[in-house]
């Protein structure tokens, strides 16, 4: 597994990218099991009221999440790819500027 994490504004975002030969998660909506690399990462957006209150850079934005969307990629180069594209898209729905979002990714370490 990978894990790709974006931070800014005070906050994190991680997701993981399940890697050939590693058991993705199954659930409605997950890609094909045939898929080599599978990224799967929390997708949410601001809103006015409700939702959930989170600190961005010491301002309080109301969060609103949806369903994962599990996307299935032939190659590790595409999934990381728009694994980092999502992850600064997630931070622009809540008002920080992607090109403020440092993403890294790392191998995650057998539990």
């Amino acid at each position: 597994m990978l894990l790709v994490r974006g931070s800014a504004a005070d906050t994190d975002l991680t997701g993981t990218i399940y890697e050939r030969g590693e058991e993705a998660p199954q659930f409605r909506g997950a890609p094909d099991e045939d898929a080599p690399y599978v990224w799967v990462c929390d997708e949410f957006y601001a809103v006015e009221s409700g939702g959930t209150v989170q600190q961005v850079d010491g301002e309080t934005v109301n969060v609103a999440f949806e369903s994962p969307m599990p996307r299935g990629f032939d190659t590790k180069e595409q999934a990381v790819e728009a694994a980092e594209e999502h992850v600064r898209t997630q931070f622009a729905r809540i008002g920080v500027d992607p090109a403020d979002v440092e993403v890294t990714t790392t191998k995650a370490e057998p539990a």
